[in-house]
């Protein structure tokens, strides 16, 4: 099954947000503590790999951020990895708040940066460069330690949260549900 697709002008930053939407991704919180001692984090989608030799990952923060100047000058970060039962985590971590760690369970991790517990996945991260991209900034840091489980992860699709659907094989020809149907059943767990 086809969806029809609708052309708009990229100059629209509506219509290229919703476009960019579509491109579901984790959801993590990047914290970090600031060369004053001050905790920071804020809830990202933006984070991806760069490459394994050596290990380097990304993620990109508006330069009109408030703790903009903390990330720059910290020397570390910390990508907690979110996973489905921790949801509760980006709206918390989106929020303007003067501590927004004061009611969050978290241990210290490297480089003094924060570390939320039962994630399904952190990289504990050296700063190894920092990179204009328009109005963001895009820090590309060294993963110096690296911890995962299991566990659902949470997904950020089309302005929803979701969890995962995985696709399974049909059992036999006779399989009648159509893959349209099986895209509108995975819709439905997204909230």
């Amino acid at each position: 099954m086809s969806y029809p697709l609708g052309a708009y002008n990229v100059a629209d930053p509506v219509h290229l947000r919703q476009a960019l939407g579509r491109f579901a991704t984790g959801v993590t919180v990047i914290t970090t503590r600031s060369p004053g001692g001050k905790l920071e984090g804020l809830t990202a989608n933006s984070f991806s790999s760069v490459s394994l030799d050596p290990p380097l990952v990304l993620w990109s923060l508006q330069r009109r951020a408030p703790s903009l100047e903390s990330f720059k000058n910290s020397g570390a970060f910390a990508v907690n990895v979110l996973g489905a039962h921790q949801h509760h985590y980006c709206k918390h971590f989106a929020t303007p708040a003067p501590d927004k760690f004061q009611s969050i369970s978290y241990g210290i991790g490297f480089g003094g940066c924060p570390i939320l517990d039962d994630c399904i996945a952190r990289f504990e991260c050296s700063m190894h460069s920092v990179v204009e991209g328009g109005d963001h900034l895009i820090f590309i840091g060294r993963v110096e330690n690296v911890v995962y489980g299991d566990g659902e992860p949470l997904i950020f699709s089309a302005g929803s949260f979701c969890v995962p659907t995985r696709f399974q094989k049909p059992d036999s020809a006779n399989d009648t549900q159509t893959t349209g149907q099986k895209a509108a059943t995975h819709r439905e767990r997204c909230s």
